[in-house]
């Protein structure tokens, strides 16, 4: 094409760049769309000629009304507040629509700068005139980590220089639809800074079009090209107006592995893998998986329209990026944040302080891809032994992981590897056989001493529960002094504090607290032995229920009571009653509540305000700082009418339940044998007085963790002074080499800024895959989609998953996903992702369990079975097919929901 000469705007600006100046441009110059386009032309690729109206021609054309709009929606958006809706929003999203309705009105309106009139029309005039594409660049466009597909406009077959111009006038007004606006605020986009490029293309006739994706979007498979493609121009694809040609092909060879199973295909393979390999060029010049718009002409030449990153793909365990992937072996992960009931990600400081408490030493290697904990199952998988405890093990855990686990057992990438004769003393690696040996030894051996150690104390617990039922409970005491600092205390001694508590309580806690819950469950192991033949082991999970001595459940029950404190105090009440919980915990703050409420919810947070929602994070603000969350459970609490629906008076029936199937079953057993009754009668009593206890390890760990919280934040304040940092929460996105950086004196804004984005990006991450291939395969998405074809339509009305705890309960929907700030109405079916010990207060008004994570030992089925309350875990997609109110039946003993 004829070069299109830059012209400066007055202030010296390029108002038009072509394509080979846009490579080396500057994002905020050209957007995402237009420098992608210049990266590729420049490189080669084939790609429609065109220019680019730059940002500079829009800040000249943009009224000053404009910006005084933008800083609205900024500011009602939250962007300029700490809290946020889970949308991004501060306000309702009629006054933001409002607002944004209000910014195109005035782009429209505003006159097209003279100088920018005659840029476009001469650089029109210079690539020859003729049919153009007009196409949005926004600077928040085509970023890695949101693409803005779709939220600005795009024109196609514009002819004549007028035309032209006022494609670029309605492109800048695109910038402000109600879509973009509110795609911006959810991915914490400053309104106020984003600004537009116009990008003008020459059309190509088009034979075939259609899109490419160098990655499969759905499974996540990063090894696999997916093209689909229709006759005539491809806009047809992208809008969904017509259902194309889907193809998939293995990207490394060209093999088609799908094709369209009726009728001629639009494309040849010959076309396909010409297809693939320009997708991949495209891949390794940007850097990343890429969304990319072909076109094949009348003369069968292939063209490159646009390529944006595919946003959606969770991110890969950094060991299988190609800088790392030593071997090239496959290699599976399971989430194990998603097993401790946890979907949101995890600030970097808690992932921190998770990899100090895992054992190094032992046979688990982990991966944190998308700020969650994955655990690397490879080695396991390939060995025999490994294979038949994963199969026994993961149905107890996570029931969807394990419907899907045996397939992938089935993989050849995860056979089992057998020792060659001659070859056991080789190692991969550097390092001499016997040295290698030698680690594995000493692992074993420590792993096996901390095992062997508990023996005795578990016995004990066995003979004499009452005594280390005592001094489990004793050692918070101990421990608290442990935790405790000298004050005043200098940064740098707070930091060594905090990162040394962990190790140096981790022992103590492990030998006061785990032999007793690890008794009781080995008795229930022994009674489920001598019923074999007596009864099925369904029957003894009543006895589970309503047991005594766990702390989560006391400490539900001491909010309830503080919940009844209130409900009998009038002003209390009252205050309740009419406040939101962000205002009660501000006259908590204060000081100001009625005085019952005020001193009873002292107390509580003295015992439990160590305590959180995703109390795993360390990044987590402990309730002690914000009380919000229990506050909410409180006024929810008031809504209870009906005395037999109060949790307490659930709890206990729950308890002479299990009393009642324990009588039943010693009954059985001694019908059989008076030796073998007395045995199990023993055994159950065991299990009520020990197993509770499962509870107390993490209680104290978190307690431990919150000093550390509290320490780290201490430090967060006085370099948000120093202005280290922005905020004194910004201590929890750095680790602690990175803070002792910060203590001498460095600037960590820009790296903290880049981490919360990320951060902020993975929170509204709906779907987290739960098993997780290093090429980036979603196995659980895989298998539906291998499958969907196959299988035949699921009920409408039916929704099934793993049994957990077992009644009915029939009543109204309640879809949460984050507890902070929720409430369940007495007798309604709580639906949602998973649950920790932050959800637990909403069990106690909650009609019924169901969970789209899980299985019977996950800890909201524990939780249920604790309660009484009916439930079903692993509902694939629970949150998404029930909605609020609707009337819904879970059976626990089946694993159906119905309606």
């Amino acid at each position: 094409m004829t070069s299109v000469r830059p012209e400066p705007d007055p202030a010296g600006a390029d108002l038009i760049l072509d394509f080979g100046a846009l490579a080396s441009a500057p994002l905020a110059t050209a957007g995402g769309k237009a420098l992608n386009l210049g990266k590729l032309a420049t490189a080669g690729l084939p790609v429609p000629p065109g220019f680019c109206v730059t940002t500079a021609a829009y800040r000249l054309a943009a009224p000053q009304e404009l910006a005084e709009i933008a800083a609205r929606l900024d500011g009602i958006n939250g962007f300029d507040q700490e809290e946020q809706h889970d949308d991004g929003s501060g306000l309702p999203e009629e006054e933001r629509n409002q607002l944004a309705r209000s910014a195109r009105e005035t782009m429209r309106a505003a006159p097209v700068p003279p100088a920018v009139d005659t840029a476009v029309r001469d650089a029109y005039a210079a690539m020859g005139g003729g049919p153009v594409a007009v196409r949005s660049s926004a600077t928040s466009e085509d970023l890695p980590f949101a693409s803005f597909a779709g939220q600005q406009d795009s024109f196609m077959d514009v002819t004549g220089a007028g035309a032209v111009v006022q494609a670029v006038r309605n492109c800048w007004a695109s910038l402000w639809t109600d879509r973009a606006v509110a795609y911006r605020a959810a991915n914490r986009i400053s309104q106020r800074e984003v600004s537009l490029a116009v990008v003008i293309q020459r059309m190509v006739p088009a034979a075939t079009a259609g899109v490419l994706f160098t990655a499969n979007p759905v499974t996540g498979t990063r090894t696999r090209t997916v093209i689909d493609a229709t006759s005539g121009p491809g806009q047809a694809v992208v809008s969904g107006a017509v259902n194309p040609d889907h193809f998939v092909l293995d990207t490394a060879s060209g093999r088609v592995l799908q094709r369209p199973q009726d009728g001629a295909p639009t494309l040849t393979d010959v076309q396909l893998r010409e297809l693939a390999s320009l997708g991949s060029a495209a891949q390794k010049l940007l850097a990343a998986p890429q969304d990319v718009e072909w076109v094949i002409d009348g003369g069968g030449k292939a063209w490159l329209t646009q390529s944006r990153p595919i946003t959606t793909l969770y991110p890969l365990p950094e060991e299988a990026t190609p800088a790392r992937a030593a071997d090239g072996q496959t290699r599976a992960y399971l989430c194990a944040t998603l097993l401790q009931g946890l979907t949101r990600p995890i600030t970097p400081m808690g992932l921190s302080v998770l990899g100090i408490m895992r054992n190094t030493k032992g046979p688990w290697k982990y991966a944190c891809p998308g700020l969650r904990l994955y655990v690397d199952l490879t080695p396991v998988m390939r060995n025999k032994y490994g294979r038949r405890w994963l199969l026994r093990m993961l149905p107890l855990a996570d029931g969807r992981s394990a419907a899907v686990f045996p397939a992938l057992l089935e993989d050849p990438r995860f056979s089992v590897v057998r020792s060659t004769p001659g070859r056991r003393g080789r190692t991969r690696r550097g390092g001499t056989p016997a040295a290698a040996g030698q680690a594995k030894a000493v692992a074993g051996i420590s792993s096996l001493w901390t095992i062997v150690a508990l023996f005795p104390a578990m016995a004990r617990a066995v003979l004499r529960p009452e005594a280390v039922l005592r001094r489990a409970r004793r050692y918070q005491e101990q421990l608290e002094t442990l935790l405790k600092l000298a004050e005043p205390a200098t940064p740098e001694q707070r930091l060594q504090h905090a990162e040394g508590v962990l190790g140096s309580t981790v022992d103590g806690i492990i030998e006061s607290s785990l032999p007793g819950p690890s008794a009781g469950y080995v008795m229930l192991a022994a009674a489920r032995r001598l019923l074999r033949g007596i009864a099925k082991p369904r029957e003894l999970e009543a006895v589970l229920r309503g047991l005594p001595h766990n702390v989560t459940t006391e400490m539900d029950l001491e909010l309830w009571r503080l919940a009844v404190a209130v409900s009998e105090d009038a002003d209390a009440r009252h205050v309740f009653t009419e406040l939101r919980p962000h205002e009660l915990a501000a006259r908590y703050r204060a000081g100001t509540l009625p005085r019952v409420a005020q001193e009873s919810l002292h107390g509580f947070l003295g015992r439990y305000g160590h305590r959180a929602v995703a109390e795993i994070d360390l990044g987590m603000p402990r309730w002690a700082e914000e009380p919000d969350h229990l506050l909410g459970m409180v006024s929810n609490y008031l809504r209870v009418q009906d005395p037999e629906q109060a949790p307490d008076r659930q709890f206990a029936r729950a308890a002479a339940h299990a009393d009642e199937r324990v009588r039943e079953l010693v009954g059985k057993a001694t019908a059989r044998s008076r030796l073998r009754g007395q045995l199990l009668a023993l055994s159950l009593r065991r299990v009520r007085q020990l197993s509770g206890l499962r509870e107390l390890p993490k209680f104290y760990i978190v307690l431990v963790m919150a000093e550390m919280h509290r320490q780290l934040d201490a430090i967060g304040a006085e370099l948000a002074k120093a202005g280290s940092i922005a905020a004194a929460g910004d201590v929890f996105f750095l680790d602690f080499d990175e803070l002792r950086v910060a203590l001498r004196g460095a600037d960590l804004r820009k790296l903290v800024a880049e981490r919360r984005r990320m951060y902020g990006v993975e929170l509204r991450r709906r779907h987290v895959p739960r098993l997780l291939l290093s090429d980036g395969t979603d196995v659980e998405a895989a298998a539906a989609a291998r499958t969907a074809a196959l299988s035949q339509a699921a009920a409408v009305d039916r929704l099934t998953g793993t049994p957990a705890s077992a009644g009915t309960a029939t009543g109204k929907a309640r879809v949460i996903l984050d507890p902070v700030g929720a409430h369940v109405e007495p007798g309604e079916i709580l639906v949602a992702p998973s649950t920790d010990p932050g959800w637990t207060p909403l069990f106690m008004t909650a009609g019924a369990l169901v969970m789209e994570m899980g299985g019977v030992i996950s800890h909201g089925a524990v939780v249920a079975r604790e309660y009484g309350i009916p439930a079903v875990v692993g509902v694939a997609d629970a949150t998404t097919q029930l909605r609020d109110g609707q009337v819904v039946t879970v059976d626990g003993a089946t694993g159906t929901v119905t309606w």
